[in-house]
């Protein structure tokens, strides 16, 4: 499994945001497109993109408000893409947690450079980082697990979960915390969905998921992925 950079683009402007997606599309991201504020926080809650792209002039509600109620709960990395051109509306919207601000026009170049410094800046795996216990390796920079030498495929939301245990292994996460980390605040207190993705999972890496060797259950708690041997 290789995952494309899941980006999300909150803009109301049907032809920006076309221009933008395909701009993107061609340059490998994924994308995913919200033409309100109300929507693109439910989606940057349910999604858990890599990257938010935002413009602040949304029909619901500004994109400066929408900048605080993403601090609330997302460190997720967020490009302001605005025909707002003042240094105040520039400093507003970085001193509210931007990582970046692009004025409107804007190249496509320009706009893929910036996400690739975003990114460079943003990540904190270094090349060799990776998990590793038993047949399962997982490698937490190219985003890519194995069992036994052979590719695993997972959707999004799976190796987030995974690669969220990989990296705190050993350690139990409750399931409060993984919801909150993988679909945000707005996720209801009912974890059936993330019994449902843990299942697939175990479904995926474990050979017997009734005895599982990777992912296990702490019973009313959460989930606890056996120590990496790559420590």
């Amino acid at each position: 499994m290789n995952l494309k950079i899941n980006i999300l683009f909150i803009e109301d402007d049907i032809n920006t945001c076309s221009f933008v997606t395909a701009a993107l599309s061609k340059n490998g991201y994924q994308v995913t497109s919200a033409h309100s504020a109300r929507e693109g926080l439910s989606l940057a809650a349910a999604n858990y993109p890599e990257i938010i792209l935002l413009d602040l002039g949304l029909p619901d509600l500004d994109g400066c408000e929408v900048l605080r109620i993403l601090r609330r709960w997302s460190d997720r990395p967020v490009i302001v893409i605005s025909a707002r051109e003042t240094d105040s509306d520039k400093v507003q919207a970085l001193d509210l947690g931007a990582d970046d601000y692009i004025t409107k026009p804007f190249s496509p170049a320009e706009l893929m450079a910036r996400i690739r410094a975003c990114l460079r800046h943003t990540r904190t795996c270094t090349p060799d980082r990776f998990y590793q216990a038993l047949g399962l390796r997982i490698n937490l920079v190219s985003r890519t697990v194995s069992l036994d030498g052979e590719l695993i495929h997972l959707t999004h939301v799976e190796y987030r979960l995974l690669a969220l245990l990989a990296e705190r292994s050993g350690c139990v996460l409750t399931y409060s915390y993984m919801m909150n980390t993988i679909w945000g605040p707005y996720t209801d207190d009912n974890n059936q969905i993330l019994r449902v993705n843990m299942a697939n999972i175990r479904r995926k890496i474990e050979k017997n998921p009734a005895r599982p060797q990777y992912v296990f259950t702490e019973v009313g708690i959460g989930y606890r992925m056996r120590e990496t041997e790559g420590r």
